[in-house]
């Protein structure tokens, strides 16, 4: 499965923590973040992780492309509702194709604890039948 962290920057120790606490389970997937956070995670773990640029520099925008070309199939995307973000339309239209796909996305630790228990049970199986069997193909 391909998956992908982005964390605001309060919420960067909270996402570290959080992919120490389930590192086994992240293993044997392919893994995406935005750029900060993704080297930070890999400074605690030995989780190899693909980075693309930082969130305001575009890199919400490349995970958005993966997840407008049915790409991706998990995001954990830790948001800093406090705290008003200069690239907020990119967080939005992250968020919409998220939708627009039906793709999972957990924006704070609670909902991503039960994406990643689910993950771990394998109840992702009906993402394989979506890649397998394309709307439109």
């Amino acid at each position: 499965m391909n998956i992908a962290f982005i964390a605001h920057d309060r919420k960067k120790d909270e996402m570290v923590n959080f992919v120490i606490a389930y590192e086994m389970a992240f293993e044997g997937h392919t893994l995406y973040s935005t750029g900060t956070t993704g080297t930070r995670i890999m400074e605690q773990t030995k989780l190899s992780i693909h980075r693309f640029m930082s969130g305001p520099l575009g890199g919400d925008q490349q995970i958005g492309a993966m997840v407008a070309q049915n790409e991706m199939d998990l995001i954990l995307f830790f948001r800093d509702p406090l705290m008003a973000q200069p690239h907020e339309p990119d967080i939005i239209a992250l968020l919409r194709l998220c939708d627009v796909q039906g793709i999972p996305v957990a924006t704070n630790v609670a909902t991503g604890e039960i994406l990643v228990r689910a993950l771990q049970r394998g109840d992702f199986g009906w993402r394989e039948l979506v890649h397998k069997y394309k709307p439109g193909e």
